[in-house]
Protein backbone atom coordinates (compact mmCIF):
# COMPACT_ATOMS: atom_id res chain seq x y z
CA UNK A 1 0.00 0.00 0.00
CA UNK A 2 1.28 3.86 -1.00
CA UNK A 3 1.58 5.99 1.97
CA UNK A 4 3.12 9.70 2.28
CA UNK A 5 4.49 10.54 5.68
CA UNK A 6 5.81 14.05 6.72
CA UNK A 7 8.01 13.34 9.19
CA UNK A 8 10.83 16.07 11.15
CA UNK A 9 13.33 15.13 13.55
CA UNK A 10 16.37 15.87 15.00
CA UNK A 11 19.53 13.88 14.98
CA UNK A 12 22.52 14.62 16.79
CA UNK A 13 25.35 13.31 16.08
CA UNK A 14 29.46 12.81 16.67
CA UNK A 15 32.11 13.18 14.97
CA UNK A 16 34.76 10.26 14.52
CA UNK A 17 37.77 9.84 16.75
CA UNK A 18 39.40 13.30 17.61
CA UNK A 19 37.25 15.89 15.87
CA UNK A 20 34.14 17.79 17.32
CA UNK A 21 30.89 17.02 17.24
CA UNK A 22 28.60 18.68 15.20
CA UNK A 23 24.55 18.57 15.67
CA UNK A 24 22.17 18.04 12.38
CA UNK A 25 18.50 19.17 12.61
CA UNK A 26 16.01 17.34 10.08
CA UNK A 27 13.31 17.93 8.13
CA UNK A 28 11.68 15.05 6.39
CA UNK A 29 9.18 14.61 4.06
CA UNK A 30 7.59 11.30 2.36
CA UNK A 31 6.49 10.64 -1.36
CA UNK A 32 5.46 8.63 -3.46
CA UNK A 33 6.87 7.05 -6.46
CA UNK A 34 5.04 5.34 -9.32
CA UNK A 35 7.34 2.02 -9.17
CA UNK A 36 7.80 1.64 -5.59
CA UNK A 37 7.12 2.99 -2.19
CA UNK A 38 9.92 5.66 -1.82
CA UNK A 39 10.64 7.62 1.66
CA UNK A 40 12.15 11.10 1.60
CA UNK A 41 14.53 12.20 4.51
CA UNK A 42 15.23 16.33 4.41
CA UNK A 43 17.98 17.15 6.84
CA UNK A 44 18.87 20.75 7.58
CA UNK A 45 21.94 21.69 9.48
CA UNK A 46 20.34 24.50 10.60
CA UNK A 47 20.29 25.47 14.75
CA UNK A 48 17.19 27.87 14.20
CA UNK A 49 15.32 24.94 13.29
CA UNK A 50 11.99 24.38 15.10
CA UNK A 51 11.17 20.46 14.64
CA UNK A 52 7.65 19.05 14.71
CA UNK A 53 6.57 15.73 13.42
CA UNK A 54 3.48 16.14 10.73
CA UNK A 55 1.08 13.36 9.24
CA UNK A 56 -1.44 14.06 6.78
CA UNK A 57 -4.92 13.44 8.01
CA UNK A 58 -5.77 10.84 4.72
CA UNK A 59 -2.78 8.70 5.62
CA UNK A 60 -2.17 6.33 8.45
CA UNK A 61 1.02 6.42 10.65
CA UNK A 62 3.68 3.82 9.86
CA UNK A 63 5.82 3.06 13.08
CA UNK A 64 9.47 3.63 12.01
CA UNK A 65 10.11 0.27 13.03
CA UNK A 66 8.86 -1.40 10.69
CA UNK A 67 10.88 -4.76 9.81
CA UNK A 68 10.17 -4.80 5.83
CA UNK A 69 11.75 -1.37 5.19
CA UNK A 70 14.69 0.44 5.55
CA UNK A 71 14.74 3.59 7.97
CA UNK A 72 17.44 6.32 7.65
CA UNK A 73 19.10 6.60 11.39
CA UNK A 74 21.36 9.19 10.85
CA UNK A 75 24.56 10.80 8.96
CA UNK A 76 28.01 11.92 10.40
CA UNK A 77 31.02 13.77 8.86
CA UNK A 78 34.61 13.85 8.97
CA UNK A 79 36.75 16.10 6.91
CA UNK A 80 35.60 15.24 3.29
CA UNK A 81 33.90 12.10 4.24
CA UNK A 82 29.91 11.50 5.04
CA UNK A 83 28.67 8.70 6.61
CA UNK A 84 24.63 7.59 6.44
CA UNK A 85 23.60 4.47 8.52
CA UNK A 86 19.96 2.83 7.68
CA UNK A 87 18.15 0.59 9.60
CA UNK A 88 18.72 -2.77 6.84
CA UNK A 89 21.07 -3.23 3.83
CA UNK A 90 20.59 -0.84 0.94
CA UNK A 91 22.58 -0.45 -2.28
CA UNK A 92 22.97 3.09 -4.34
CA UNK A 93 20.75 3.70 -6.67
CA UNK A 94 21.78 7.67 -7.33
CA UNK A 95 23.76 10.54 -5.52
CA UNK A 96 23.42 14.09 -6.51
CA UNK A 97 25.31 17.34 -5.31
CA UNK A 98 24.81 20.52 -5.24
CA UNK A 99 27.19 22.18 -5.87
CA UNK A 100 28.01 19.56 -7.97
CA UNK A 101 30.88 16.52 -6.35
CA UNK A 102 33.17 14.16 -7.16
CA UNK A 103 32.88 11.24 -4.92
CA UNK A 104 33.43 7.87 -4.27
CA UNK A 105 31.25 5.87 -2.59
CA UNK A 106 31.71 2.57 -0.30
CA UNK A 107 28.58 0.11 0.28
CA UNK A 108 28.87 -1.76 3.79
CA UNK A 109 25.75 -4.01 4.58
CA UNK A 110 23.78 -0.85 6.43
CA UNK A 111 25.86 1.97 5.89
CA UNK A 112 26.89 4.24 3.02
CA UNK A 113 29.94 5.74 3.12
CA UNK A 114 30.60 9.04 0.41
CA UNK A 115 34.32 10.29 -0.51
CA UNK A 116 34.55 13.88 -1.75
CA UNK A 117 37.52 13.72 -4.03
CA UNK A 118 38.26 17.13 -3.86
CA UNK A 119 38.15 19.25 -0.38
CA UNK A 120 35.55 21.38 -0.18
CA UNK A 121 36.05 25.07 0.47
CA UNK A 122 36.14 25.77 4.38
CA UNK A 123 32.45 26.36 5.23
CA UNK A 124 30.85 25.40 2.00
CA UNK A 125 27.71 25.13 1.70
CA UNK A 126 26.75 21.62 -0.09
CA UNK A 127 23.54 19.89 -0.56
CA UNK A 128 23.39 15.63 -1.38
CA UNK A 129 20.28 13.91 -2.23
CA UNK A 130 21.10 9.76 -1.48
CA UNK A 131 18.86 7.42 -3.10
CA UNK A 132 19.19 4.01 -1.78
CA UNK A 133 16.68 0.97 -2.18
CA UNK A 134 16.96 -2.68 -0.03
CA UNK A 135 16.38 -5.96 -2.02
CA UNK A 136 12.91 -5.73 -1.69
CA UNK A 137 13.30 -2.91 -3.93
CA UNK A 138 11.84 -0.20 -1.38
CA UNK A 139 13.19 3.11 -1.61
CA UNK A 140 14.73 6.15 0.68
CA UNK A 141 15.78 9.40 -0.41
CA UNK A 142 18.01 11.33 2.13
CA UNK A 143 18.71 14.89 1.09
CA UNK A 144 21.23 16.14 3.44
CA UNK A 145 21.86 20.44 3.36
CA UNK A 146 25.01 21.79 5.89
CA UNK A 147 28.17 23.59 5.79
CA UNK A 148 31.74 22.21 5.73
CA UNK A 149 33.71 22.68 9.07
CA UNK A 150 35.69 25.84 8.38
CA UNK A 151 39.37 25.23 9.76
CA UNK A 152 40.88 28.16 8.97
CA UNK A 153 38.84 30.76 10.78
CA UNK A 154 40.54 34.14 10.70
CA UNK A 155 41.30 36.03 14.38
CA UNK A 156 39.23 39.33 13.70
CA UNK A 157 37.32 42.34 15.37
CA UNK A 158 34.17 44.05 15.25
CA UNK A 159 35.53 47.77 14.24
CA UNK A 160 33.03 50.33 13.50
CA UNK A 161 29.29 50.20 14.04
CA UNK A 162 26.61 52.57 11.84
CA UNK A 163 23.49 52.48 13.50
CA UNK A 164 21.46 54.88 11.56
CA UNK A 165 19.75 55.36 7.84
CA UNK A 166 19.27 57.66 5.38
CA UNK A 167 19.79 56.92 2.00
CA UNK A 168 21.43 56.58 0.22
CA UNK A 169 23.83 55.45 3.21
CA UNK A 170 22.74 52.38 5.43
CA UNK A 171 23.90 50.90 8.23
CA UNK A 172 26.83 49.16 8.38
CA UNK A 173 29.10 46.74 10.43
CA UNK A 174 32.86 46.80 9.85
CA UNK A 175 35.10 43.78 10.55
CA UNK A 176 39.41 43.93 10.56
CA UNK A 177 41.15 40.74 10.02
CA UNK A 178 44.22 40.22 12.22
CA UNK A 179 45.08 37.08 10.55
CA UNK A 180 44.64 35.38 6.83
CA UNK A 181 42.11 32.95 7.13
CA UNK A 182 38.64 32.12 5.51
CA UNK A 183 35.18 33.40 6.69
CA UNK A 184 32.78 30.97 5.30
CA UNK A 185 30.14 29.92 7.74
CA UNK A 186 30.72 32.35 10.00
CA UNK A 187 27.52 34.37 11.23
CA UNK A 188 26.95 38.02 12.24
CA UNK A 189 23.96 38.46 15.00
CA UNK A 190 22.12 41.67 16.18
CA UNK A 191 20.32 40.40 19.26
CA UNK A 192 17.88 42.87 18.48
CA UNK A 193 16.26 41.79 15.59
CA UNK A 194 13.90 39.04 18.29
CA UNK A 195 12.78 36.69 16.10
CA UNK A 196 16.42 36.34 13.95
CA UNK A 197 18.98 37.52 15.55
CA UNK A 198 21.69 35.93 12.96
CA UNK A 199 21.42 38.96 10.32
CA UNK A 200 24.11 37.22 8.15
CA UNK A 201 26.27 34.11 7.01
CA UNK A 202 29.17 34.56 4.96
CA UNK A 203 30.16 32.28 1.97
CA UNK A 204 33.82 30.92 2.12
CA UNK A 205 36.17 33.64 1.10
CA UNK A 206 39.56 34.15 1.35
CA UNK A 207 40.79 37.02 3.58
CA UNK A 208 44.21 38.63 4.30
CA UNK A 209 45.53 39.81 8.09
CA UNK A 210 44.99 44.02 7.97
CA UNK A 211 41.52 43.50 5.56
CA UNK A 212 38.52 45.01 6.35
CA UNK A 213 35.37 43.62 5.54
CA UNK A 214 32.47 45.71 5.15
CA UNK A 215 28.81 44.58 5.89
CA UNK A 216 26.30 46.69 4.71
CA UNK A 217 22.97 46.33 6.35
CA UNK A 218 20.62 47.28 3.66
CA UNK A 219 20.79 46.84 -0.03
CA UNK A 220 19.67 50.29 -1.64
CA UNK A 221 20.48 49.68 -5.60
CA UNK A 222 21.93 47.45 -8.22
CA UNK A 223 25.31 49.15 -7.49
CA UNK A 224 25.58 47.24 -4.26
CA UNK A 225 27.94 43.90 -5.25
CA UNK A 226 29.02 41.83 -2.95
CA UNK A 227 33.16 41.20 -3.27
CA UNK A 228 33.65 37.70 -3.21
CA UNK A 229 36.05 37.59 -5.53
CA UNK A 230 39.63 39.12 -5.91
CA UNK A 231 38.51 42.06 -7.13
CA UNK A 232 37.61 44.60 -4.12
CA UNK A 233 36.35 47.60 -6.85
CA UNK A 234 34.20 45.85 -8.02
CA UNK A 235 30.91 47.67 -5.76
CA UNK A 236 29.62 50.59 -6.63
CA UNK A 237 27.53 51.17 -3.82
CA UNK A 238 27.53 54.46 -1.65
CA UNK A 239 30.19 53.84 1.27
CA UNK A 240 31.83 51.25 -1.00
CA UNK A 241 35.50 51.31 -0.61
CA UNK A 242 37.79 50.39 -3.44
CA UNK A 243 40.06 48.70 -0.65
CA UNK A 244 37.81 46.64 1.31
CA UNK A 245 35.76 44.00 0.83
CA UNK A 246 31.78 45.06 0.52
CA UNK A 247 28.83 42.84 1.22
CA UNK A 248 25.69 43.73 1.25
CA UNK A 249 23.07 42.06 2.92
CA UNK A 250 19.27 42.36 0.85
CA UNK A 251 16.47 43.98 1.75
CA UNK A 252 16.03 47.86 3.37
CA UNK A 253 15.09 46.52 6.97
CA UNK A 254 16.60 47.89 10.00
CA UNK A 255 18.92 45.39 11.17
CA UNK A 256 20.67 47.38 13.76
CA UNK A 257 20.16 49.57 16.39
CA UNK A 258 21.70 52.29 18.85
CA UNK A 259 21.05 49.56 22.44
CA UNK A 260 22.34 46.51 20.72
CA UNK A 261 24.52 43.43 21.15
CA UNK A 262 26.63 42.33 17.60
CA UNK A 263 28.29 39.60 17.83
CA UNK A 264 30.20 36.99 15.36
CA UNK A 265 30.63 33.36 15.91
CA UNK A 266 31.72 30.03 14.13
CA UNK A 267 29.83 27.28 13.35
CA UNK A 268 31.25 25.33 16.14
CA UNK A 269 29.56 27.77 18.44
CA UNK A 270 33.03 30.26 19.11
CA UNK A 271 32.53 33.71 20.03
CA UNK A 272 35.06 35.82 18.00
CA UNK A 273 34.18 39.30 18.79
CA UNK A 274 31.23 41.08 20.45
CA UNK A 275 30.02 44.84 21.39
CA UNK A 276 27.22 45.96 23.11
CA UNK A 277 25.84 49.48 22.70
CA UNK A 278 23.28 51.00 24.74
CA UNK A 279 21.46 54.63 24.40
CA UNK A 280 20.50 54.73 27.54
CA UNK A 281 23.21 53.73 30.33
CA UNK A 282 20.59 53.73 33.15
CA UNK A 283 17.81 51.41 31.41
CA UNK A 284 17.96 47.78 32.46
CA UNK A 285 18.38 44.87 29.66
CA UNK A 286 15.34 43.78 27.82
CA UNK A 287 14.29 40.07 27.85
CA UNK A 288 16.42 39.58 25.05
CA UNK A 289 19.47 41.40 25.46
CA UNK A 290 19.43 39.56 28.63
CA UNK A 291 19.69 36.49 27.28
CA UNK A 292 22.20 37.91 24.48
CA UNK A 293 24.31 39.60 27.64
CA UNK A 294 24.74 36.55 29.95
CA UNK A 295 25.72 34.40 26.57
CA UNK A 296 28.52 37.02 25.65
CA UNK A 297 29.50 37.13 29.72
CA UNK A 298 29.90 33.70 29.92
CA UNK A 299 31.93 33.05 26.78
CA UNK A 300 34.24 35.84 27.78
CA UNK A 301 33.31 38.40 24.91
CA UNK A 302 31.49 41.02 27.35
CA UNK A 303 32.05 42.58 30.37
CA UNK A 304 32.24 45.67 32.82
CA UNK A 305 35.68 47.48 32.87
CA UNK A 306 36.29 45.53 36.74
CA UNK A 307 35.83 42.07 34.95
CA UNK A 308 31.82 41.80 36.38
CA UNK A 309 28.75 41.27 35.06
CA UNK A 310 27.87 43.96 31.93
CA UNK A 311 24.88 46.51 32.90
CA UNK A 312 23.75 48.84 30.23
CA UNK A 313 26.30 51.20 31.85
CA UNK A 314 29.02 49.29 30.66
CA UNK A 315 28.33 49.17 27.09
CA UNK A 316 29.17 51.73 24.71
CA UNK A 317 26.80 54.81 25.17
CA UNK A 318 25.71 55.36 22.11
CA UNK A 319 23.41 58.54 22.90
CA UNK A 320 25.38 60.72 21.14
CA UNK A 321 25.02 59.38 17.78
CA UNK A 322 21.64 60.86 17.62
CA UNK A 323 20.05 60.65 14.25
CA UNK A 324 23.31 61.33 12.87
CA UNK A 325 24.48 59.07 9.53
CA UNK A 326 27.81 60.18 9.59
CA UNK A 327 29.41 59.30 13.07
CA UNK A 328 29.51 55.74 14.32
CA UNK A 329 30.85 53.76 16.78
CA UNK A 330 34.73 53.35 16.74
CA UNK A 331 36.85 50.42 18.11
CA UNK A 332 40.26 52.36 19.26
CA UNK A 333 42.01 49.89 16.82
CA UNK A 334 45.86 50.44 18.37
CA UNK A 335 45.00 49.59 21.54
CA UNK A 336 44.24 46.01 23.04
CA UNK A 337 41.10 44.22 23.01
CA UNK A 338 39.94 44.22 26.65
CA UNK A 339 36.12 43.52 25.79
CA UNK A 340 34.94 46.21 27.57
CA UNK A 341 33.11 49.78 26.43
CA UNK A 342 36.58 51.16 27.09
CA UNK A 343 37.86 50.31 23.76
CA UNK A 344 35.23 52.00 22.05
CA UNK A 345 34.26 55.82 20.94
CA UNK A 346 31.86 57.64 19.38
CA UNK A 347 33.22 59.89 16.41
CA UNK A 348 32.11 63.33 15.95
CA UNK A 349 30.56 64.67 12.97
CA UNK A 350 31.54 62.84 9.67
CA UNK A 351 33.67 60.90 11.55
CA UNK A 352 32.43 57.39 9.90
CA UNK A 353 34.98 55.81 7.96
CA UNK A 354 33.80 52.69 6.38
CA UNK A 355 36.54 50.37 4.78
CA UNK A 356 39.50 52.69 6.63
CA UNK A 357 41.28 52.65 9.28
CA UNK A 358 39.54 54.43 12.12
CA UNK A 359 39.40 58.22 12.86
CA UNK A 360 40.40 59.84 15.58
Amino acid sequence: MKYVRHVMVILFFLLYSCSLGETAFEESSMNEDEVTEKETVIVEDDPDDNPEIILPDDEEEIPDDDPERPVFLGWSILENELLFEFSLPVKIVGLHFDPEQEADTVEDDCTILVILIESPEPGQRVEVALQVEDEDENALEVEVSFRFKNSRVPELLINELRTEYSTPRAEFIELKMLSDGNLGALRVFAASNNKNPMIYEFEPVEVEEGEYVVLHLRTLDDLCVDEYGSDLAESGGTDSSLTARDIWISGSNKLLRKTDAVYVIDKTGNVLDAVIIAENPNSEWNNQLAETVDFLFSHGAWKSTTGTYPKPADAVNSSGIGQSITRSISRYETKENTHTAADWYTTPTNGATPGRSNNL
